[in-house]
């Protein structure tokens, strides 16, 4: 059980369980050390899946000029927008992106990235399909790679991404 510190009487009466700095008003004192520095920052959600076809190739989209991490490397998907789940967000950009079709049955959770940039707090969900109808096609201009397991580090990504690569890599 997590207790949080506060400032009532009966907190008062208990000896304070304080981090070495001092400080663990209204926090968690399970994580009263981690730092909060970037709990100000919006938090934005984003699909991503790895797309693996029959010979064991993921597939990667480059980020395309005039967005941000422009020519870097990442798992296809998108922002999830108000009302919708992970796995509609996948369907929907999948769709608009790659012109396929995937059923939420065929998308497998598989793991998550927590990152801070300078502006925004990544967390994005990534799933596993190995099963789409239709024919892989860039249709938003973006080059697209099929890679191998042993080519997946080669491929400059961005810092949120990069660790998913090494799960990726065991889990094929």
């Amino acid at each position: 059980m997590i207790h949080f510190e506060s400032d009532s009487e009966e907190a008062a009466k208990r000896p304070s369980r304080r981090t070495p700095d001092g400080n663990a008003a209204g926090r968690p004192i399970a994580d009263a050390a981690l730092p909060i520095a970037d709990a100000a920052l919006p938090i934005v959600l984003v699909a991503a899946v790895a797309l693996i076809d029959a010979d064991g190739r993921v597939l990667f989209a480059e980020r395309p000029p005039g967005k941000h991490l422009a020519g870097l490397w990442e798992f296809p998907g998108g922002k999830v927008q108000p009302g919708e789940t992970p796995e509609l967000a996948l369907i929907r950009e999948l769709g608009e992106e790659l012109g396929i079709d995937v059923v939420a049955s065929c998308l497998a959770p598989f793991t998550f990235a927590s990152y801070a940039y300078p502006d925004f707090h990544l967390l994005m969900p990534l799933y596993v399909c190995r099963k789409w109808s239709g024919i892989v096609t860039a249709r938003e201009g973006q080059r697209l790679a099929w890679v191998r397991s042993a080519r997946l580090g080669d491929y400059q990504m961005p810092p949120a991404d990069k660790p998913l690569v090494a799960m990726l890599r065991d889990l094929l």
